[in-house]
């Protein structure tokens, strides 16, 4: 029988990617606690639980309005820093979006050689953890690229056309979190936590060209999952899930963590929301109770999102949490 103090599990993350929100506030976005008092994102997510805050990084974003580069980023996590929460850095080693389906390398990186982009991987890394560290600011956990399930820095990092150099680059990132921030735990990020087959072959990758990680980070979306037809339901989703988390963890020794997960709002249909509500609640806790302490935390895909912009965040089109932000709360 598990203990209450297994369940408790005090240092278990619950965490929300909100990288959007300073773009969205400066665009005249407003959020509301359930009494409809204008309430700060921060202090608002914290009444839920949220003990982290995950950060997004580009590297020159001028053609999104400079929102998540290192100066944007460093104002977020001040934030973070002053609600007592911790602070993930999500390094997407990309001038924009970077994930399974896109690994574009920055512009200003484009016609650089391995060695000169293991380098740029170097100096980029430092250079944001270095000002956040000028800042008061220690990320407890940082990202060597977002979702790299098939590599990054296409196509010299892609993992299915030369693994050696995706390590390599990997390895790069690696080596400069630890050289700014020693003690923060440097985690390598996949999509589709489901997928046994797709995590034994990349981190295998890396384990073979000597590349290393502290943590495994997992995206985990029934929503997407069931909609591109790989699973047949969101229950079988999370199911396969916490099996992966116990597999990897035994396979690498090492602890995983959700960094991503969403679930459908719908304002017509409340059922939907509770549905979702219900999901996450179950994921929060099989990852604390079925995993023996090897899954660390579960964060939530910019939650603050009003459906209108992303149909998986976690509030109603005016600014209030939905029943899904309930999920945090559940025994």
């Amino acid at each position: 029988m598990l203990s209450a103090s297994v369940f408790a599990q005090k240092d278990f993350a619950l965490g929300a990617d909100i990288s959007w929100v300073s773009q969205m506030e400066q665009q005249g976005k407003k959020f509301y606690d359930l009494t409809g008092r204008e309430r700060d994102c921060y202090s608002l997510l914290k009444d839920y639980g949220i003990n982290c805050i995950r950060l997004r990084v580009w590297v020159d974003p001028k053609g999104w309005g400079n929102w998540c580069d290192k100066n944007d980023v460093l104002k977020k996590a001040l934030r973070a820093k002053a609600e007592g929460m911790d602070v993930m850095i999500d390094f997407h080693y990309s001038d924009s979006w970077a994930d399974p389906a896109k690994q574009f390398i920055p512009e200003a990186w484009k016609n650089h050689d391995y060695e000169q982009m293991k380098q740029d991987v170097a100096n980029h890394t430092i250079e944001v953890l270095s000002l956040l560290k000028e800042n008061g600011v220690k990320p407890r956990w940082i990202q060597v690229g977002n979702e790299t399930s098939d590599g990054f820095l296409w196509p010299m990092g892609k993992a299915s056309e030369n693994p050696e150099q995706y390590a390599g680059l990997f390895k790069a990132g690696y080596d400069a979190c630890k050289k700014v921030f020693r003690k923060s735990i440097v985690i390598v990020h996949l999509d589709n936590g489901f997928d046994q087959h797709l995590y034994e072959w990349n981190l295998g990758i890396l384990r073979q060209y000597g590349a290393k990680f502290d943590m495994i980070g997992m995206s985990l979306y029934p929503y997407w999952s069931m909609e591109a037809g790989k699973e047949p339901s969101a229950e079988k989703t999370i199911t396969d899930c916490i099996n992966n988390i116990n597999h990897v963890a035994r396979m690498f020794k090492k602890p995983v963590m959700i960094v991503e997960t969403g679930y459908e709002v719908n304002e017509q249909k409340p059922e939907i929301m509770e549905e979702g509500r219900d999901q996450l609640a179950r994921l929060i806790r099989e990852s604390k109770l079925l995993t023996g302490g090897k899954c660390k935390g579960v964060v939530y895909w910019e939650p603050e999102c009003s459906p209108r912009q992303y149909k998986l965040g976690a509030f109603t089109s005016d600014g209030r949490p939905t029943a899904i932000m309930d999920g945090f709360k559940a025994k």
